[in-house]
């Protein structure tokens, strides 16, 4: 199986390059904490996006094959890298 392909997510990911680099001026500048920090949420909050929208993707791909296919060590496989992503939200 190939893999799908998250090109889509480029544009994003190049805006929270900008935002973080933005972020490292702001230090540099001195500017206040809160401004700086509201500006890294929402650089996490833009990640989390991201993210999110590959999670989607690889759900709806490369589990949903794993799923049709009749090997359930495939099947377990993909259960068991979901599970460990999610995990990780927790």
């Amino acid at each position: 199986m190939t893999h799908p392909c998250h090109k889509s997510q480029l544009p994003k990911l190049n805006r929270v390059k900008g935002q973080v680099e933005a972020i490292g001026r702001m230090i540099d500048d001195g500017r206040y904490c809160v401004d700086i920090i509201t500006q890294v949420q929402a650089a996490r909050a833009a990640l989390k996006s991201i993210e999110l929208a590959m999670l989607q993707t690889h759900m709806g791909a490369c589990v949903a094959d794993a799923a049709r296919q009749k090997d359930p060590t495939k099947k377990e496989e993909k259960l068991q890298e979901v599970t460990a992503v999610l995990k990780r939200y927790l």
